[in-house]
């Protein structure tokens, strides 16, 4: 069997927290060293805040995720507050100077209403005058078409075992790109397949909604070098202040 619990490690062996190699990993580890009371939404395995703690933040330090087995991983570290839940259903009142959103988590509010609910949560866990910020894909980049298995990744895990990790899109309806995972053994045999929607927003909609949350935009870069957006900018990372 493939578990969650591999699943999770994987997920750590595939993307691996390394602020010297990866600039978006370098960025967000710049604003969380500044704040002192941080919320990462969205947190997986915690491996973000599990490398503040590593570089010495002595502040408040919170991670929220609804998969169980990603925050097993992330309770590896104790010194952190780790609770399993979605964003829309947060309680903390002004508590946070710095809310993030990593690794495009913000793409898995697929729903007007599960957006709207979430960001409102967000904008409440703040402190007044605190920041929101998350990257998400710039739908004109169309990532989507690069998820084909002739790009599967190859990779070795924990356990010794050779595995091969490729993705379908399954339909792209209006904003939304639904797709699949599929991990396999060497011998392409399937151990196990995922399937997900992300919602890609352009620069306007991102605005209108965040607007609409009692959000105002500070920022917006089409890089993790403070880049203007253009159409051909992979990313588009927000930096909002509540308001």
């Amino acid at each position: 069997m493939f578990t969650d619990a591999d699943a999770a490690a994987l997920y750590d062996l595939l993307n691996p927290w390394d602020p010297i190699r990866c600039p978006s990993d370098a960025f967000y580890d710049e604003l969380v060293m500044a704040a002192e009371a941080v919320l990462d939404v969205g947190c997986g395995t915690g491996s973000m805040l599990h490398q503040a703690r590593e570089l010495g933040h002595r502040g408040r330090l919170a991670g929220l995720d609804p998969d169980l087995a990603a925050l097993d991983r992330a309770r590896r570290r104790s010194d952190i507050e780790w609770v399993a839940g979605v964003a829309a259903d947060m309680t903390w009142d002004r508590e946070f100077d710095l809310a993030i959103m990593a690794s495009n988590a913000f793409q898995c509010f697929i729903g007007d209403e599960e957006l709207s609910k979430s960001l409102t949560a967000i904008r409440r866990a703040l402190r007044d005058g605190e920041r929101f910020v998350f990257e998400t894909r710039n739908p004109q980049a169309r990532a989507w078409e690069e998820w084909n298995p002739s790009n599967a990744t190859e990779v070795v895990d924990g356990n010794g075992r050779r595995l091969r990790v490729s993705h379908h899109v399954e339909a792209v309806v209006a904003d939304v790109v639904t797709f699949t995972e599929t991990t396999s053994g060497h011998d392409g045999t399937v151990l196990r397949v995922d399937r997900a929607s992300l919602r890609f927003l352009d620069v306007p909609k991102l605005g209108a909604f965040l607007g609409e949350a009692g959000f105002e935009i500070e920022a917006q870069y089409g890089d993790w070098h403070h880049e203007p957006v253009s159409d051909a900018s992979r990313s588009i990372v927000t930096i909002a202040r509540r308001v």
